[in-house]
């Protein structure tokens, strides 16, 4: 058929077999039919022959039914398995197998002698050897001859053959670089397309039930988790320093990435407090208690670049620029940071907070730093001068102490807005120039919000509470809709799929849980 002497029956009978193996049986007789191509393929010869052998017609009927066999051999077969039927006094059975079997139904048009033999010996009440196997011939010799008659007509074939040549095909696409990142790094792609699987975004509901929860055990619990910009992957940094890339339905580590599969994890020496991900998800950076950054290539867990004392204290937050050359930090020492990626170094220090830096992001534009502090405010930053610009503060009341900014989160309805998460029982949406949007307060007394997310589509908000609830808010109405109780000891972060309802929550107590409604 082309250049490589695949022959286009060869094709068609990996296809069948495809259908065979999946129950696909009329479209399997309709292309048998228009191509007058047979499959005639068994998983194991010998066992196929040791069926026959030893009479295990069940099994053998079983696979004559996808073979295409001359006639005569299936006369023969069905002859001998009527003789058996009457040897075992299955006379019932036997005329059943007479008037419906296909080969015996043309046998009593044909050769109405030797149907009426058949015929004779089942209806009668006592079966006598000697007249069912005449000329010194046994059951055990039929049967063999049956055997060597039937294999003659079939070949071995390993199953799933298509699958395997596909996934044979990809492999070596992937060696090769000729996959997409995405897909290569996942292992998932869509065939047609070559590239990964199309993002389908979900209508976006409350979460209402836990799809997976994922315990980290007694001695480690999760720092942080942030899903990848494709969607393909949920990554986890834990207390114990290790990094892990799970599967975003399950929880699961995935194999589908090599180095995960042999052990060969990421990780730090201490604590990983936070992670982000470069915007065509191949670069993953992460940072310590230590005060240390790894930058590392996702699709091989190789470390790319380490920053080695990127802050005296420990790394809080990271936040990669839109090309992916420069990342942000934030720390405990009251500092954020620009570092280059191509040289390693530190290029501008934004200082002017009082206390711990607890997140960082980019603007929308890419011009601007926002950055958030338990001093109680969120500062903009020019990017390429490190000035502050403006200075954000949530609204309390007189005489009272702001409380901790513990998280921010860009609007999707509005690149000029994010969410402002401080320590109370309110989440702010603030502008970039100071002004208050509106408000997103729960009941007076409920416990202080430690962390938030936003939806996709930014039609619900989501919020880690200190009282070990995950409360969400329709945006549209403004009014909370729903609290979930999420763990058993104090919680530390939510985070929501890029484009699927999937919601996830760590804690204290160990446990990873992803949530949908």
């Amino acid at each position: 058929m082309d250049a490589m002497g695949v022959e286009g029956a060869d094709i068609v009978r990996v296809l069948l077999q495809f259908l065979q193996e999946n129950g696909l049986t009329s479209t399997y007789a309709a292309l048998q039919e228009e191509a007058q191509v047979s499959l005639n393929a068994v998983e194991s010869v010998d066992a196929f022959a040791r069926d026959v052998r030893e009479g295990r017609w069940d099994a053998v009927l079983q696979v004559v039914a996808t073979l295409a066999l001359p006639r005569d051999k299936l006369l023969a077969l069905y002859e001998q398995l009527v003789l058996e039927l009457a040897e075992r006094r299955e006379s019932n059975a036997a005329r059943q197998v007479l008037r419906s079997a296909e080969p015996l139904v043309w046998l009593q048009a044909h050769e109405p002698d030797a149907y009426k033999r058949l015929e004779l010996l089942a209806s009668k009440p006592f079966f006598d050897a000697r007249e069912a196997y005449p000329e010194g011939s046994t059951r055990e010799g039929r049967r063999a001859a049956l055997a060597e008659l039937l294999i003659a007509e079939v070949v071995e074939a390993p199953p799933s053959r298509l699958l395997a040549l596909i996934g044979q095909a990809l492999k070596w696409q992937r060696l090769n670089g000729l996959l997409p990142h995405g897909a290569a790094a996942a292992g998932k792609v869509d065939l047609l397309r070559n590239m990964p699987p199309v993002r389908m975004r979900e209508e976006e509901a409350c979460p209402t039930r836990t799809l997976k929860e994922v315990s980290f055990g007694k001695r480690a619990h999760p720092e942080i988790a942030r899903f990848s910009p494709d969607g393909l992957w949920l990554v986890t940094g834990s207390s114990d320093g290790f990094v892990e890339v799970r599967e975003p339905e399950s929880g699961r580590l995935s194999k589908a990435l090599r180095y995960q599969a042999d052990d060969a994890l990421m990780m730090h020496d201490a604590a990983v407090l936070c992670l982000d991900f470069s915007r065509d998800a191949e670069l993953l950076a992460t940072g310590c208690q230590g005060g240390h950054i790894k930058v590392w290539r996702l699709s091989h867990g190789q470390c790319a670049r380490k920053l080695a004392k990127a802050h005296e204290q420990g790394v809080t937050c990271l936040a990669f620029s839109r090309d992916g050359s420069q990342l942000a930090s934030g720390s405990f020492d009251g500092t954020a940071r620009l570092h280059g990626l191509r040289s390693g170094k530190a290029l501008r220090e934004f200082r002017g907070h009082g206390s711990y830096v607890n997140d960082v992001l980019w603007s929308a534009d890419g011009t601007r730093l926002v950055t958030a502090s338990s001093d109680g405010t969120a500062r903009v930053w020019d990017a390429r001068t490190a000035e502050c610009t403006c200075t954000l503060r949530p609204p309390q009341p007189t005489g009272v102490a702001s409380p901790a900014i513990s998280a921010i989160a860009l609007w999707p309805a509005n690149a000029e807005c994010v969410a402002v998460c401080a320590r109370s029982c309110a989440v702010h949406l603030l502008t970039l120039s100071g002004k208050l949007v509106r408000s997103f307060e729960a009941a007076v007394g409920t416990a202080d919000f430690v962390h938030c997310a936003v939806s996709p589509r930014g039609e619900w908000l989501y919020c880690a509470g200190a009282d070990q609830q995950l409360h969400c808010f329709c945006v549209e109405s403004g009014k909370l809709e729903r609290s979930l109780k999420a763990c058993s000891k104090d919680m530390i972060g939510a985070a929501h799929h890029p484009f699927r309802n999937i919601v996830a929550t760590w804690a204290f107590d160990g446990l990873l849980k992803l949530w949908v409604p």
